[in-house]
């Protein structure tokens, strides 16, 4: 199979090429106006699928298709916002070739307008899908699955690349060019418009069971989903589609053009994309993680339902994910599965279990949350994970647990000064061994007061499920300090690891943050805990572990 890939030494087009890089049957002409970085890709190019350089412009394909015979073209080029009046240059000379066609477009407008050549498509026996990505294929399939269970009145959604991803200068231009501009949406029930990256909203990515994204601000993007997601959701209201990129800084300067150039009505912002495509592609820190939401609220039998889904990706395997929906497509043409000749948005290009047998063997994770009325509070932060808990896990944090637990549990204390004195203020229990243990719980706050007793000595904290900036998170509260906690199951533990903390609500350092390795899993079919504090500069102030059994007649649940 021929493949000519338009911009296949860019970004997303050389992301193409990698992921196609197995299949010795595949040939990949990478081509673009500048020989030399088609050259220099191809020479570099691991793999076993053929790679050969191409010099082209896609404004004048027909040569090239003539000559080469392509069985299909991708249009990884863009940016797709500033093709202008021969925008569709690229389309009409795939159809007039008798050649298929797919694109990375995230112009809304292009996108929409693809349907135009729906007739000629059909009759050359073609298909022309378009907006071939993760905005709008990947946001549709998920939305197809949550209209199973409700009528989807509002969406919002966001995508959270990681620092380390890099960007093209060319996404780079689109997204700098409609900063402060109108962008077409679904707001209130009627067509109107946003302006780009001046409106805001925050999000937490937080698959269930993983250790969430930070709480990071969203700005609006013009993406394909805007338009042509609500004419497949006859109820839908309002459609709202944001970025958060890092470093924050960067993000609301951004912002802050974008609001200047709407009031003030000046120019396009775009000779400035150089300068910010410089920047972000310098400014590489923090954690290796990106993500993505997918948030919308409907009603099914007349109530109100809330779904969120989730998607978390580490280290170097999320910026392959807006090139896989054309990867999909390609290996399913390997194994005849052909989509339907026509023009048209790829909304419907690949489903929801397609993704998932992609994101197989990947540090790529999903899932959903939705409401569950009558949970208890471990439930509602670990969402559909509370159910891989062992059983015994299970037990003590369910909604009909007992109140008191008992057992007993070795203790270990720091042998530092500030570490003594610290266990002291807050009354940790003194080392031993087999220590009797009596944990109680009781309902305060919208959450649970946790007071443990070691042979006599009682110190208590108060758990509450995090909100804002700690959204999807276990809150702690020991006194004047709060440390939010991720609860992450894995390997059949549940881990919790410290990610903020805050004293009288004001948020200190994370260099400063206690930490410690704390999880709770099942020993003989029996709850085990094993909990350490510890702090940087002190050391470990307190360990604990041991078993605890629900209290004979203390079965009368927690809520």
């Amino acid at each position: 199979m021929k493949i000519l890939i338009l911009g296949g030494y860019g970004v997303f087009g050389g992301r193409l090429a990698q992921l196609l890089a197995d299949l010795p049957a595949m040939e990949l002409l990478i081509g673009g106006r500048n020989l030399a970085a088609a050259t220099a890709f191809c020479h570099a190019f691991v793999g076993q699928a053929r790679v050969r350089p191409l010099q082209l412009d896609r404004r004048a394909l027909a040569p090239t298709l003539q000559q080469e015979h392509p069985d299909l073209v991708v249009d990884a080029s863009g940016p797709f916002q500033a093709y202008g009046g021969q925008c569709y240059a690229a389309i009409e000379a795939c159809i007039a070739a008798g050649t298929d066609y797919l694109d990375f477009a995230d112009a809304a407008d292009f996108v929409a307008g693809v349907g135009r050549y729906d007739a000629q498509a059909r009759a050359a026996g073609v298909f022309v899908l378009s907006g071939v990505s993760s905005f709008p294929v990947l946001t549709a399939a998920v939305l197809r699955q949550m209209a199973q269970c409700m009528d989807i009145v509002s969406v919002e959604a966001g995508i959270a690349p990681s620092p380390y991803a890099g960007i093209g200068l060319n996404v780079m231009r689109a997204v700098v060019g409609y900063a402060g501009a109108p962008v077409k949406l679904r707001r209130d029930g009627h067509d109107a418009h946003g302006i780009g990256l001046a409106e805001s909203r925050r999000f937490t990515v937080a698959v269930p069971g993983r250790v969430p994204l930070r709480n990071l601000r969203y700005s609006l993007v013009e993406v394909p989903d805007l338009q042509v997601l609500p004419p497949e959701h006859p109820a839908m209201t309002d459609i709202w589609i944001g970025a958060g990129p890092v470093p924050d800084v960067l993000h609301r300067m951004l912002n802050l053009l974008a609001k200047a150039r709407h009031q003030l009505r000046l120019p396009s912002l775009q000779p400035l994309s150089p300068l910010f495509y410089r920047v972000l592609n310098r400014m590489k820190f923090g954690e290796h993680r990106g993500g993505m939401i997918v948030r919308a609220t409907g009603r099914r039998d007349g109530v109100a339902v809330l779904q969120s889904w989730h998607l978390l990706a580490e280290g170097d395997d999320g910026p392959y994910i807006p090139s896989m929906a054309i990867e999909a497509i390609i290996r399913k043409l390997l194994q005849g599965q052909r989509p339907a000749p026509g023009a048209r948005a790829a909304t419907h290009a690949l489903e929801l279990a397609d993704y998932e047998q992609l994101f197989e063997g990947r540090s790529i994770h999903t899932g959903f949350r939705r409401e569950l009325p009558g949970a208890s509070l471990y439930q509602r932060v670990l969402g559909s994970a509370y159910a891989t808990l062992p059983a015994s896990v299970q037990a003590l944090h369910a909604p009909s647990a007992a109140k008191r637990w008992h057992g007993t549990a070795r203790v270990e204390r720091g042998s530092g000064v500030l570490s003594r004195l610290l266990a002291a203020v807050f009354g940790f229990p003194a080392a031993g061994e087999q220590v009797p243990v009596v944990v109680a719980f009781t309902d305060e706050a919208g959450g649970e007061r946790w007071t443990r007793r070691f042979a006599g000595r009682t110190f208590s904290s108060l758990q509450t499920t995090g909100v804002g900036r700690n959204e999807a998170l276990l809150v702690e509260r020991f006194g004047v300090i709060d440390v939010a906690l991720a609860l992450v199951v894995d390997g059949g533990r549940l881990q919790l690891l410290p990610r903020r903390w805050s004293v009288w609500g004001v948020p200190l350092p994370r260099w400063l943050l206690p930490g410690g390795n704390s999880f709770e899993t099942e020993v003989d079919g029996r709850f085990a805990f094993d909990v350490e504090i510890a702090a940087p500069v002190v050391g470990r102030i307190v360990a604990y572990r041991g078993m605890l059994d629900a209290q004979d007649g203390q079965d009368e649940g927690r809520e």
